[in-house]
C-alpha cells in the first residue's frame, strides 16, 4: 500500500537501541523515506538476544523495519560532514537519541542545523530529559520504570517489585516523539518554520503514571501493589479457572451486578460490602476470593462463553504463541513479513481508509544503502555544476516497503 500520509518527507535518524529507533520505524511505516545511520561496529540491538535472524537479534528486526541502513562515524571529520550534507540538501526531520551534550559537540544540535536550514524539525530522544540535575545522567527502560514509581504499583502485594513485561517506556517514547515530529510538520506546512521537539524516558514514564499521580495529589495516596489488579476498580483483573487464567473487567456496579447473575450468584450484587465500588475496594480480599473459587469451578473457555454471552468482557491470558495463531490476530492482518524468507513481524496499529500499511522491508546490514548515499551525494553535487541558477532537482533513489 502507498499514498501513504508521509509520502516524501525525508527523515534522517541517528538512532541506537529502543526508543529512537521505534520513533523511526513508525514514521516509515506511516510512509517517510527515513535514513538511518548507524555507527560501524552497528546498532547495540543488533547483538540482543537470545534470539537471532540474520545474524541480528531478532528485537533489532522488530523495530528497524523499512528504512535504508548507512554506516557513517560521526567521529570521523569526512563522514560528519556527509551527515550534515544529508541533513542540509534533504531531510525534513532530524532525530537522534546521543548522549546528553554530544549533538552540540557534533553541530548536529538544532541551533547549528537551522542556521542553514531553518525549517528543519529537529527532535532528541533523551533520558530524565534535558533540563534538571539529572539531565545529563544516561538512562534505560528499567531505571524509569524504577524511578518514576512504575515498579512500585507493579506485581504482588508484599513482593519484589516487578518491571512491566514489554518496553512500555522505550516504546512510548519512540511514540511520543513522533506525536511530537507530526505535530511540527503540521505547523511547519502552515508557516513555514521548523521547530525543536524533545522526549524523554523519564518523561513518558511520568506519563503513564497520570492516574497515580492524580490520586496522590487527592488524597496523598501512594498506590500498592495488585497483582493483575488495579488500585481503582474491583473486579478488575486475572482469576484461575480450572485450567488457566481469565481476566474479567467489571468498571463499574452494573457490569458487576450482571457478572454476579452469569456467576449463579446475584445475593453479591445486594450485598452492601459489594454493591459499589468503593464498597469492593474496602473488601478487595473478599470479593476476589469469592469470585476466584466460583470460576475455579470450570475451565477457561467454559467461562468464556458464560461471560461472553452475557456480554461481560473477559480475556484469557495467552501466551506469545496462542496470540500470535489466535483467529483474531490473523484476521487484523497486523503480523507479516515482505518476502517468504523475511521473519513475520508486527505492522503498524493503524488502518487508513479501511486497509493497512503493507509490510515494510526488513531490516538490512550495518551500511548496506552507503551506495544509495554515495549516489545521492554526487548526483547532488553534478547538478550544483550543471544546473542554472535557481534550478532544482529531486533525485528518487527508492527503497522498497
Amino acid at each position: 500500500m502507498r499514498d501513504l500520509p508521509l509520502d516524501g518527507v525525508v527523515v534522517v535518524e541517528l538512532s541506537d537501541s529502543a526508543s529512537a529507533p521505534f520513533a523511526g520505524q513508525i514514521l516509515a511505516a506511516l510512509g517517510a523515506d527515513v535514513w538511518k545511520i548507524e555507527r560501524p561496529t552497528g546498532d547495540s540491538a543488533r547483538g540482543w538476544g537470545p534470539s537471532k535472524w540474520k545474524g541480528s537479534g531478532a528485537a533489532f528486526h522488530a523495530i528497524n523495519q523499512g528504512k535504508r541502513f548507512i554506516s557513517l562515524d560521526i567521529k570521523d571529520p569526512d563522514d560528519l560532514a556527509t551527515l550534515h550534507r544529508l541533513i542540509a540538501e534533504h531531510a525534513d526531520v532530524f532525530f537522534h537519541n546521543l548522549r546528553p551534550g554530544s549533538a552540540a559537540q557534533y553541530g548536529l544540535d538544532p541551533d547549528s542545523l537551522r542556521v542553514t536550514k531553518p525549517e528543519l524539525v529537529c527532535c532528541e530522544v533523551g533520558a530524565f530529559g534535558n533540563v534538571g540535575p539529572l539531565s545529563e545522567a544516561p538512562g534505560y527502560d528499567p531505571l524509569m520504570q524504577a524511578f518514576a514509581g512504575i515498579m512500585s504499583i507493579t506485581g504482588e502485594d508484599g513482593q519484589a517489585p516487578v518491571r512491566a513485561g514489554v518496553s512500555i517506556v522505550d516504546f512510548g517514547s519512540g511514540m511520543w516523539a513522533v506525536i511530537g515530529i507530526l505535530a511540527a510538520l503540521c505547523r511547519r506546512q502552515r508557516k513555514h518554520v521548523g521547530a525543536t521537539v524533545s522526549s524523554s524516558l523519564l518523561e513518558t514514564a511520568i506519563a503513564w503514571m497520570t492516574v497515580g499521580i492524580a490520586n496522590y495529589n487527592a488524597d496523598g495516596d501512594t498506590g500498592g501493589r495488585h497483582g493483575s489488579g488495579v488500585a481503582f476498580i474491583v473486579p478488575h483483573r486475572a482469576y484461575d479457572t480450572a485450567d488457566g487464567h481469565l481476566v474479567v473487567s467489571c468498571a463499574n456496579d452494573r457490569l458487576f451486578a450482571r457478572l454476579c447473575a452469569a456467576l449463579d450468584r446475584p445475593e453479591w450484587a445486594t450485598d452492601s460490602r459489594f454493591a459499589t465500588n468503593d464498597g469492593r475496594l474496602r473488601h478487595r480480599a473478599q470479593i476476589d476470593g469469592l469470585i476466584g473459587a466460583r470460576l475455579a469451578e470450570h475451565p477457561r473457555a467454559h467461562w468464556q462463553q458464560v461471560l461472553g454471552a452475557a456480554g461481560l468482557p473477559c480475556a484469557p491470558v495467552q501466551t506469545t504463541s496462542e496470540l500470535v495463531n489466535h483467529e483474531q490476530t490473523r484476521a487484523l492482518g497486523i503480523i507479516g513479513k515482505p518476502s517468504g524468507d523475511d521473519l513475520a513481524l508486527v505492522g503498524l496499529p493503524l488502518m487508513f481508509n479501511g486497509k493497512r500499511p503493507g509490510p515494510l522491508s526488513a531490516a538490512r546490514d550495518v551500511g548496506q544503502d552507503n551506495a544509495d548515499l554515495d549516489k545521492l551525494m554526487a548526483s547532488r553535487r553534478g547538478r550544483r555544476e550543471t544546473e542554472p541558477a535557481g534550478g532544482e532537482a529531486v533525485l528518487d533513489v527508492g527503497i522498497a516497503k
